[in-house]
This record gives structure tokens, C-alpha cells and sequence, in this order.
């Protein structure tokens, strides 16, 4: 069965299901491309790893952004003595029981394209989690943005997450809720970049390859329908409730319809 909604599923942003779809999406989007790549390229799944600092127990947020509030305490007590000749006092330290902020590991995978014998790389092809979009995340995912556009590489860079921070531009982004961003090395630092809305359906967007080569053309559409499907998130995804993303009441109040509330 279908998604409900016309374009990106909003209920896929929680933590729980986020990650699966993730996976799905961008092995989904592989196939179509490796579908459509003519000669002398491939199509190929990557990962890296990253170390993330773990919030502690009483990570506050702020919008969309956690933030890691150091839980550190000492008690004191003093112990007073005193003589008939002089007073002294001395302070006892006891020790405090706190959680400790534990780095981890989290796995991306992207795509690469890649061509010819020697296989150099001609695109990346990224779509952030949600680590990489909120503080530490975001300023590591940036650098290494900025990093491959530099080696003179094709970057493009899904954005199917209504929260967290959005890609740095010297001009404010179109409106929009989700970004489609195709940046050509040949044109860095300009980039080209797809908006769309929660009721919009999800767009045919550009891929890149080298100068001499027509770009690719992938509906995002297909390859969502692909991964929801292959998911079966229609009988996963908890519809009964309001999705916990930022968007404005009457919007919310359109997935809750949407979702059959």
C-alpha cells in the first residue's frame, strides 16, 4: 500500500523509524540511478563513520537542537573544631554519583558515482540525519559539504527532515519544507536548490555527472514510493497521533487528516 500522504511521509521523522527509511531511501535511490548511468560510470554505496557526543540526562532543547548541559556536582561539608588555644575547620569532600557523556558511533551511508577504470569520483549524494542537524553534527556534516565541493566533486544533498538546521546559504533558502540541493563543482559556490512543501508531492530533481555527459533525471517520487513500500511502513508507522515536527498547526492538522485521525 501507499503512503498516505502526497510527498515525504512526516511520521518517517521519528527516531524510531528514521533510520530504517534512511537506509531504504538511499539504497532505493542507488538502484534508480545504476538504472540510468551510461557507460563507464557505477553507482555505489558508501559509509563513513563519525564519533557523536551523546547528550546527558538533562540535555535541554531548543527548537529542534539538543544541547548537552554538563551535570557536575560537589557537597561540602564542614567540620568545625575548636581548643581552648585555636579553631581549625576543615572541609570534607563526598563524592557525587553522575552520568558521564559517553561519545558514539553513527554509520552514514551516501552515494557515490564514480567512472571510468580508475573510478574517480565524480558525485556524492547525501541525504542528513538528524545528528546532522543540530549542533555538533551540523558543523562536522558542513565541513565535509565544503571539503568535497573543493576536490571538485558534485555534491547533492536531500533534505527530507522538516527539523533541524538547513544548509548554509549567503541568501535565504526559498519557502519551504524540504530542500533539494545540487551544487555543480564547475559552479562552487553557487548550487542549484529544489523547495517543497509538506503537500506538495516530491520532485524530478538533477544529477550531475562529468561536463561532456547529460545529467540524470530521478523522481524523487518513485524512489520513495520504492523504499515505503519495500518498508511497509503503511502497517509500521504510528498514524494514530500528531507527527512531533515543527511545522504550523494548520499543517499538522492536515497529516493528522491525512493519517485517518
Amino acid at each position: 500500500m501507499k503512503s498516505p500522504f502526497p510527498g515525504m511521509d512526516p511520521y518517517l521523522e521519528s527516531p524510531e523509524f528514521w533510520p530504517d527509511f534512511h537506509s531504504r531511501f538511499i539504497n532505493s535511490w542507488c538502484e534508480a540511478i545504476a538504472d540510468l548511468l551510461p557507460d563507464g560510470y557505477e553507482a555505489s554505496l558508501d559509509e563513513r563513520v563519525t564519533l557523536m557526543e551523546s547528550p546527558s540526562p538533562q540535555a535541554w532543547e531548543s527548537g529542534n537542537q539538543k544541547h548537552a548541559i554538563p551535570d557536575i556536582a560537589i557537597s561540602q561539608r564542614a567540620v568545625l573544631a575548636a581548643t581552648e588555644t585555636k579553631a581549625a575547620s576543615a572541609a570534607a569532600i563526598e563524592p557525587v554519583t553522575i552520568p558521564l557523556v559517553i561519545d558514539s558511533e553513527e554509520t552514514e551511508t551516501y552515494i557515490k558515482i564514480l567512472h571510468g577504470p580508475e573510478r574517480s569520483l565524480i558525485t556524492v549524494i547525501e541525504i542528513p540525519s538528524p545528528t546532522n542537524k543540530v549542533d555538533i553534527g551540523y558543523g562536522d556534516y558542513h565541513s565535509k559539504r565544503t571539503a568535497l565541493l573543493r576536490q571538485r566533486v558534485h555534491l547533492v544533498d536531500l533534505d527530507l527532515l522538516v527539523g533541524g538546521r538547513r544548509v548554509q546559504t549567503a541568501r535565504p533558502l526559498p519557502v519551504g519544507d524540504y530542500f533539494a540541493l545540487v551544487a555543480r563543482a564547475n559552479r562552487y559556490p553557487n548550487a542549484d536548490v529544489y523547495a517543497w512543501k509538506i503537500r506538495d508531492p516530491l520532485p524530478t530533481i538533477c544529477i550531475p555527472l562529468k561536463p561532456v555527459d547529460q545529467d540524470l533525471l530521478i523522481d524523487l517520487a518513485k524512489v520513495f514510493e520504492t523504499a515505503y513500500a519495500r518498508g511497509r511502513y503503511v502497517r509500521r508507522l504510528r498514524y494514530g497521533s500528531v507527527p512531533a515536527i515543527p511545522l504550523a498547526a494548520e499543517d499538522l492538522a492536515w497529516c493528522a487528516e491525512r493519517a485517518g485521525r
